[in-house]
């Protein structure tokens, strides 16, 4: 029979959640991970950075990670969380209600939901996008390097990033788009190097599979093999009672709060990965997700030591 309580149910069934999921598997706790198969690298064909995993598809990423978890005894439903719940008066822990199964009871919730990237209106942009269409240096940055580079401007953070991208390439230019620089930025592009065209995009210029580069609205057609831009983003949650995201401190969008332990502002929830933290790579994710798993584990320790305790006395 499918089991209907967990000492955790984890929401999200990525880098984070997964590496949650083994933690808390290890630790001999019940664990349910809820996994809707929506991750938010998807529309890429390989990860970088994550020692001894580096070019890695990250679908099979995942795949093995949810192999790894159901060895520990990690129960995985490929399917959407709705809402969390507190329980009803005089039961501790929550209710999670599913789209595609009964609800069921968790001791403890860890939310590792992700991010949804808005991208600019740009024609062709999106079906680009993780392709030739970025926009994390570290991520991709190595496999562009000294290639003809845009940085599309769509916000107050859009010269830093090309003052970041230069690092990977000479060959780099500012599209002003819907973000003209201020003086200081100007300076600072002009001393690295960086041209600064004043226009806006009207659409990717592709042959084929390929990226060749960028119309503008002034009629010109400038080369490129690769596009870079920035995305606002916003988490992706279920409904939650007192659980607000917060602007981040970049302006380009709202994130979940945590403290240095990963506990959310709800008692008896945590977070992690980039629903906490959006500028966490895949391996800082799954570092995230693990250490998550470990302070819910020791509040799940304390709390049957109390009741031992009480049962004792």
């Amino acid at each position: 029979m499918t089991r209907q309580q967990y000492n955790a149910v984890i929401i999200g069934g990525g880098a984070a959640g997964l590496s949650a999921a083994v933690a808390l598997g290890r630790a001999r706790r019940s664990v349910l991970v809820v996994d809707a198969g929506e991750p938010r690298n998807a529309p890429a064909s390989h990860m970088h950075g994550f020692l001894s995993r580096d070019g890695m598809n990250p679908a099979e990423l995942l795949r093995v990670g949810r192999l790894e978890a159901e060895g520990y005894g990690v129960e995985v439903h490929r399917g959407h969380a709705l809402s969390v719940s507190p329980g009803s008066p005089g039961c501790t822990g929550f209710t999670v209600e599913l789209a595609e199964r009964p609800p069921v009871r968790a001791r403890r919730v860890l939310l590792a939901t992700g991010l949804r990237d808005d991208l600019p209106d740009i024609p062709g942009l999106a079906e680009r996008w993780g392709k030739d269409a970025l926009h994390c240096p570290y991520c991709h940055g190595w496999e562009v390097r000294d290639e003809r580079i845009a940085v599309i401007g769509t916000s107050h953070m859009a010269a830093h990033h090309a003052l970041l991208w230069r690092q990977w390439t000479p060959n780099l230019t500012f599209i002003a788009h819907s973000a003209t620089p201020d003086a200081e930025q100007s300076a600072q592009l002009a001393a690295r190097g960086i041209s600064v065209v004043h226009a806006q995009v009207a659409g990717l210029d592709v042959r084929g599979d390929r990226l060749t580069g960028l119309h503008l609205h002034n009629g010109a057609t400038l080369p490129f093999d690769a596009v870079t831009v920035g995305a606002r983003f916003h988490p992706v949650l279920p409904r939650i009672d007192g659980l607000a995201p917060v602007d981040h401190m970049s302006g380009m969008g709202t994130h979940v709060p945590v403290d240095a332990m990963g506990r959310t502002a709800v008692p008896g929830i945590w977070a992690a990965g980039n629903l906490a933290n959006p500028m966490a790579n895949v391996i800082a994710a799954a570092a995230e997700g693990s250490l998550a798993a470990h302070m819910l584990n020791m509040d799940l320790i304390t709390e049957d030591t109390d009741l031992a305790v009480r049962a004792a006395s």
